[in-house]
């Protein structure tokens, strides 16, 4: 599963404003409905639920929230870096900046889970996450990722 099959470039928001947790999710289902034609709430509710299992944020600056809905064909990616660092109950207590939104099918199973490990792999390089946190533009973004993933491979 590369980068570039869950995310497409109009899926990368640059200087995101959001001053809480609940307030990014909304941000990121808002865009996700979007991209996916589900419904913003939807998609928002389904983050909330995987949320309340126990935070996404997996330190570093870095969460990847993720939910799977039925609504959903193949999977879909949506990376923002905030303007400004706010609380995500990470696990290392540190605010995030860089967040990676997944949503799959109900059924993906394995799809899923290896498209998790693709996203962490790329976002656990403190390089690409300091070179991400620099970028100036959401086409910046999305090209260091893929880049990045290119490199990685």
């Amino acid at each position: 599963m590369e980068i570039s099959e869950l995310l497409k470039p109009e899926a990368v928001i640059s200087g995101l404003k959001a001053s809480s947790k609940k307030q990014v999710l909304q941000e990121l289902a808002r865009h996700a409905a979007q991209i996916t034609g589900v419904p913003d709430k939807k998609i928002f509710e389904t983050l909330l639920e995987r949320e309340r299992l126990g935070s996404t944020g997996v330190g570093n600056g870095i969460a990847i929230p993720h939910g799977r809905l039925g609504d959903f064909k193949r999977l879909y990616g949506v990376f923002a870096r905030l303007e400004k660092p706010i609380d995500f109950a990470s696990i290392d207590e540190q605010p995030v900046d860089l967040i990676f939104l997944l949503l799959a099918p109900e059924g993906a199973g394995a799809d899923h889970l290896k498209a998790l490990a693709r996203v962490s792999r790329l976002l656990r390089d403190a390089r690409t996450c300091e070179k991400l946190r620099g970028a100036e533009s959401a086409d910046g973004l999305y090209m260091l990722l893929i880049q990045s993933e290119a490199q990685a491979a």
